[in-house]
C-alpha cells in the first residue's frame, strides 16, 4: 500500500514580503506538525509526497513531487471561498498576540477559542473544497490552511 503522506513541504518565499516571528512560529510549528503526522492522498497518484505551496492568480497552487523531488502534478484551488476566513484569522491572531504579551490568563483563552473556531471553520472548508482531488484529515487541513495564510501575507 503506498505512504499517502507528505514527506516535505516548502513555501514559494517569492510571494511573501515580511513576516513578523509570531507568523514565522506558527509556520514552523505548522511545518512541524504536518510532518509528524498528516494524510494526504492525491487522487491519481501514490506517496509520500513532497510539495510547494504556492498561490498563483488568486488560487492556491500545490505543485505535488515524488519522494526523489521529481514533479508528479500541480493541484490548483481557488481562494475565493477563504477570504473572509483569512482576513478574520489574521486579526483574531493579532488580537491572540496582543494578548499573550498584555491580558488576563482568561482573555487570552477567550481570544485562542475564537481563533481555534475559525482554524476548524477553514479546514472544514479545505477539506470540502479538496474533495475528489485530496483526500486529507481534519489535521492536516488546519495545518495547510495555516500555511495558507502565511502565503497571503503581503
Amino acid at each position: 500500500m503506498a505512504d499517502q503522506r507528505i514527506i516535505g513541504i516548502e513555501l514559494d518565499e517569492r510571494t511573501i514580503i515580511r513576516r513578523n516571528d509570531d507568523v514565522e512560529q506558527e509556520k514552523k510549528i505548522a511545518i512541524f506538525d504536518l510532518l509528524e503526522g498528516n494524510s494526504f492522498d492525491p487522487a491519481g497518484h501514490e506517496g509520500p509526497f513532497r510539495v510547494l505551496l504556492r498561490v498563483e492568480d488568486n488560487r492556491l497552487a500545490i505543485d505535488l513531487m515524488d519522494e526523489a523531488g521529481a514533479p508528479l502534478d500541480t493541484i490548483r484551488l481557488g481562494l475565493a471561498r477563504f477570504r473572509r476566513l483569512i482576513r478574520d484569522y489574521f486579526a483574531i491572531c493579532d488580537s491572540y498576540y496582543k494578548a499573550l504579551r498584555s491580558d488576563t490568563p482568561h482573555r487570552i483563552e477567550a481570544v485562542d477559542m475564537a481563533r481555534r473556531g475559525i482554524h476548524n471553520e477553514a479546514a472544514e472548508l479545505l477539506k470540502e473544497c479538496f474533495a475528489g482531488k485530496v483526500e486529507l484529515d481534519f489535521d492536516t487541513a488546519r495545518r495547510l490552511f495555516t500555511l495558507v495564510c502565511v502565503l497571503h501575507i503581503k
